[in-house]
């Protein structure tokens, strides 16, 4: 199982027997292919479509090139605030979610009424997507950074909240009743004897978190949060393509880089060193301490008055109150066909990615493929394809093919193959090598090792990895229509752009539902593969 399934993955169901379990993963198997196949059909996505396509994309690719820079100056400025933006709101969200995940933890919140208080908080900022935040805040708060960091920490705390409140509930119970009997109160409990274990998976998810939140805060200038994604959309809106490739390389670049350093930053404070504890807390500190100062000289660079990030509550209650009570009936039956249409979209976009990823998963995994030079070209496409977000991807598809839920489903494919591509290619990097050896050893060749040693052990991951990527183009298909790319998204920001918040709520409320079932379907689904 690869490290961010374990991150993401849900508490685990009480055991299925195997029989019953079988016949249900078969059902389930063949109603997904039905699902997929329905919902193909019902927003009419053909490869023949797509096809006819292709002459319009090579088109518009070929009117991008070459791609140049009109304003460095700028754009770095930007670049460099988009950054700012990604790692202030994550070290806000992980502010808030460690008190948070403590009443959010069955073994140490004070009252079941809290935990369930807590755990809603938690997963309404999870469904919620990051870019609806924004939208909301601009409305509430004016055009500028502070809606971008402020809906970034709050969909933050929907991941961080919950592996933090994880790992709290995965504590050894030994340490704290050792503490206890010394006679101390419930938080010197919690300081001495829970924090220090929780620490290392704190730091892991919190620094995986900044990497999420730079790809998050490039798109967030579409509606007037800051970033870099405000220039790339002036010069889409401007169809100036040159400068629109231009400033996506910039982007690429960014988040690359930023990748690669949280990678380094997570072996550095994660692995143990042979120098002891004593290195490991210094360590530990000096990141601490480099994060702190980085968010300090955050605030003057970003023009961000300290106080408005605990006065904001203020000045967006009036806009969040106008949301209620929602009018349902406004929409009528279009509120039910984008809503499907979203779903739409993500089941079939994730099938694209699940067929496309896995061959790519298994030629970037380091113990299975075929030739380094193999590995780093399939690594590299996954790296890049990652790079790029997928409201970006669908711009470009939009301008191809037009408006409409085929462009949302073809960006999503593509940023499916990359995203699912590493959990893959992770998931077979840690599969038992005893088994690939054994086959090895008989004279097996690569296919006869793939099928017979590698394919029985990743495929509960790779299934894991799929589902939990569903999840996650849901939640990013709600959004797409702000670019015209089909689904739920047009009508909602569509509801924000003209005032009709009462409209808005509706429509929230039915994204919440939507990702919120999702999302505990699959993780049921988890619970009787992985």
């Amino acid at each position: 199982m690869s490290t961010l399934e374990r991150t993401e993955r849900a508490t685990p169901a009480p055991p299925v027997p195997g029989a019953i379990r079988r016949v249900l993963l078969r059902a389930l198997a063949g109603g997904a292919v039905l699902a997929t196949l329905a919902a193909a059909r019902y927003i009419d996505f053909a490869p023949a479509t797509l096809l006819d396509g292709l002459d319009e994309i090579a088109a518009l690719l070929d009117r991008m090139l070459p791609p140049r820079l009109d304003d460095p100056g700028r754009v770095s400025v930007l670049a460099v605030e988009t950054l700012l933006m990604a790692v202030l709101g994550t070290v806000l969200a992980a502010i808030v979610s460690v008190p948070l995940s403590f009443l959010a933890a069955r073994n140490t919140t004070p009252h079941p009424v809290v935990y369930g208080a807590a755990r809603a908080v938690i997963t309404f900022c999870r469904a919620m997507p990051d870019l609806l935040f924004a939208a909301l805040f601009v409305r509430a708060l004016g055009i500028g950074v502070l809606p971008g960091v402020l809906a970034l920490a709050l969909h933050s705390i929907g991941m961080l909240g919950k592996l933090f409140a994880d790992a709290i509930e995965q504590t050894d119970p030994g340490p704290r009743e050792a503490v206890r009997a010394t006679g101390v109160g419930y938080f010197r409990e919690m300081l001495n004897a829970v924090v220090p274990q929780v620490i290392p998976a704190w730091i892991g998810a919190s620094v995986y978190r900044v990497d999420i939140n730079l790809r998050m805060s490039v798109v967030l200038g579409f509606v007037g949060a800051g970033g870099i994604g405000f220039a790339l959309q002036d010069a889409l809106r401007g169809l100036v393509y040159p400068r629109a490739l231009g400033i996506v390389g910039v982007i690429l670049v960014v988040i690359a880089a930023m990748e690669v350093l949280t990678i380094a930053i997570r072996r550095t404070l994660l692995t143990p060193s042979r120098s002891g504890p004593r290195r490991d807390r210094l360590v530990r500190f000096a990141f601490g301490a480099l994060a702190a100062g980085t968010c300090a000289a955050s605030l003057p660079v970003l023009e961000v008055d300290p106080w408005s990030l605990l006065t904001w509550p203020w000045y967006s209650v009036e806009v969040f109150g106008r949301m209620f009570p929602p009018d349902f009936g406004a929409l009528g039956e279009d509120l039910l066909d984008a809503a499907l249409q979203t779903v739409a979209i993500g089941l079939v976009a994730t099938a694209i990615g699940a067929v496309l990823s896995v061959p790519l998963g298994v030629l970037a995994a380091a113990n299975v493929t075929p030739h380094p030079v193999v590995y780093w070209v399939a690594r590299s496409w996954i790296l890049v394809v990652r790079a790029v977000p997928e409201l970006i991807i669908a711009v470009v598809f939009v301008a191809a093919l037009g408006l409409g839920p085929i462009a949302g489903t073809c960006a999503l494919a593509i940023g499916s193959i990359g995203f699912l591509g590493k959990l893959v290619a992770d998931a077979i990097e840690e599969i038992d090598p005893g088994p690939l050896e054994a086959v090895r050893a008989v004279g097996g060749g690569w296919w006869k090792t793939l099928f017979a040693a590698v394919v029985p052990q990743a495929v509960p991951s790779i299934i894991g990895a799929g589902l939990y990527l569903l999840d996650v183009n849901i939640r990013t298909s709600t959004v797409l229509g702000i670019v015209g790319a089909g689904g739920i998204g047009y009508l909602l920001f569509e509801s924000i752009r003209t005032l009709n918040f009462d409209i808005a709520g509706a429509i929230v409320i039915v994204v919440f539902v939507i990702v919120y079932t999702i999302e505990r379907l699959s993780g049921w689904i988890r619970s009787l593969v992985v």
